[in-house]
């Protein structure tokens, strides 16, 4: 695929979506079954990645004196989903941890 013609599929999916950019996650509230979307590009690659369960109780970043059974929660999510989280952008366990956990 010439870069041309990347850069119009990359413009058309983004409009499409409503997504600001690539690599920019955005909630998706409307979606019956998924919480959030992303244009992911890596390279001349480009995936429209959905992930998040839609209304699942995430542990979220991190806060000061938070409990030890959401600390738990978060660890247990990051140990289970490792070798995919390790994939890297054209993963959607990346972007799950990247934002909701």
């Amino acid at each position: 695929m010439s870069k041309e013609a990347l850069r119009s599929r990359i413009k058309r999916m983004l409009k499409k979506h409503g997504l600001k950019g690539v690599n920019k996650p955005k909630r998706t509230p409307g979606h019956s079954k998924k919480s959030h979307i992303v244009l992911a590009k890596e390279g001349n690659r480009v995936k429209l990645i959905r992930y998040g369960q839609q209304g699942a109780k995430t542990a979220g970043k991190p806060k000061a004196g938070e409990s030890d059974r959401i600390k738990a929660k978060r660890k247990s999510f990051k140990a289970r989903h490792a070798k995919n989280i390790a994939k890297g952008k054209m993963s959607a366990a990346y972007w799950a941890n990247k934002t909701k956990w």
